[in-house]
């Protein structure tokens, strides 16, 4: 499948000076072994994959001497292959199991820079966070890799040419023929039960059926609970699964505000704020912070203590809720309030792969705007409403009170600009 973290690989590949070690981030299945390799072999003479969790031949070498030029040598005997420097990807996957490789990475940069290395790991993020790594500060560069976007999902379903009369709407504000906006309305639906995970997404594509799909979502969701049983304590993976499995619970309440007595009986942070760091160190969850001033810059505005929390792939949230796909796939105006929680979960979710933090601004307990962008100097309210009745007090409120340049209204009404509201239908929010 098409992902657009393949322009972001040939960036750092061609960087003619500074180029450094590339660690991949990303939850569980979000296919970050599987672009390496492609992009290994796409854009290289050959490529060198090292599975650090299971060729303990190579991650016990590494507990010895790791100069470069040693590791190169036992490496190339290894893969059976000669590595060489600008022509070879070194692909290290599931490094979060081999500190010492890890450690190598600040060495390889400062010494044998002229190697091509890329790292990834599912828990990369709870290892480095939680355990006594010694990370190579300054020696590596880090991106994130996310489930696909709603523009990678029809690309997947070789609907480019939609995605570019989306696009071009988008930057105009002229409305899409209605022809055009139903069937693009009608397949985000479809994406929200599909959501992005590659394999799920793949295997709606092969069947062309959507029942096929939970089955799918469910072994994944199974994949990450055998996680935080294998890489957290007892006690500990019993309250990252409580926190995880209380999230539907949590957007379903008109105030979404992360409640965690919904965990568990008498929950407090002190019991579950760990559990939470390591759902957000493993990529599975989102925070979004509530903000109390939507001034610059916002992060300085932020209360800590109150927090929204939405699942890393829309399509495991629709799953693990049980809603009905009939409601999801709908063409009529329903009033079912979780519905709402689910453009706005996967609005976070296009945010967050776009690299906006996640923020949302209240008033007194009164107003409420789901999320508050900074770009540049500008910072824009963002309201997420699900079907075409968008009139909002708190909207208006908001831009009395602090006048932003626009503001955006995400519906499932057409593009449109009028009284400084920019109206982005519910299938563009990838171009924000």
């Amino acid at each position: 499948m098409k992902r657009k973290f393949t322009e972001r690989l040939i960036a750092w590949k061609n960087q003619v000076n500074g180029r450094m070690p590339l660690l991949v981030y990303g939850a569980r299945q979000v296919g970050k072994t599987y672009i390496l390799r492609e992009f290994g072999e796409k854009f290289y003479q050959n490529v060198a994959y090292i599975n650090l969790e299971t060729n303990q031949a190579v991650s016990s070498y590494f507990t010895e001497n790791i100069e470069p030029e040693r590791i190169i040598r036992f490496l190339e005997t290894d893969v059976r292959q000669r590595i060489l420097p600008n022509d070879t990807l070194i692909v290290f996957d599931e490094i979060q199991t081999c500190e010492r490789a890890l450690t190598s990475l600040k060495y390889f940069n400062e010494k044998m820079p002229e190697y091509h290395i890329v790292c990834a790991g599912s828990l990369l993020g709870v290892a480095i966070n939680r355990e006594a790594y010694s990370f190579p500060v300054g020696n590596v560069d880090s991106s994130t890799l996310f489930s696909l976007s709603f523009e990678e999902f029809l690309w997947a379903l070789n609907e480019e040419r939609l995605c570019d009369e989306i696009e071009a709407s988008f930057n105009s504000n002229i409305a899409l023929p209605m022809g055009l906006h139903s069937k693009a309305l009608d397949l985000y639906k479809i994406y929200l039960l599909t959501g992005g995970m590659p394999r799920a997404v793949a295997t709606y594509i092969e069947s062309g059926s959507l029942l096929t799909v939970p089955d799918m979502q469910n072994k994944i969701v199974n994949d990450y609970i055998a996680d935080m049983a294998k890489y957290a304590s007892n006690a500990e993976s019993v309250k990252i699964r409580a926190a995880y499995n209380s999230i539907p619970m949590q957007l379903a309440k008109d105030n979404k505000k992360f409640q965690y007595k919904l965990a568990q009986r008498g929950g407090t942070a002190t019991i579950f704020g760990s559990a939470i760091d390591w759902l957000q160190f493993a990529g599975i969850v989102l925070k979004c912070v509530r903000i109390e001033q939507a001034i610059m810059p916002i992060a300085v505005y932020s209360d800590l203590a109150s927090f929204k929390l939405y699942m890393g792939d829309i399509g495991l949230l629709t799953m693990k809720s049980g809603i009905a796909h009939q409601t999801v796939l709908s063409s009529g105006e329903i009033d079912n309030t979780f519905l709402g929680a689910l453009a706005e979960n996967y609005v976070a979710q296009a945010f967050a792969a776009k690299q906006y933090d996640l923020y949302y601004w209240t008033s007194d307990g009164t107003a409420e705007i789901d999320f508050i962008l900074q770009k540049g100097e500008e910072i824009i309210p963002v309201e997420v409403k699900t079907g075409t009745r968008v009139k909002s007090k708190s909207l208006n409120l908001f831009v009395e009170r602090y006048k932003p340049s626009y503001a955006i209204r995400v519906s499932a009404k057409n593009f449109g600009f009028e009284n400084g509201i920019k109206s982005v239908p519910l299938y563009a929010v990838w171009c924000v």
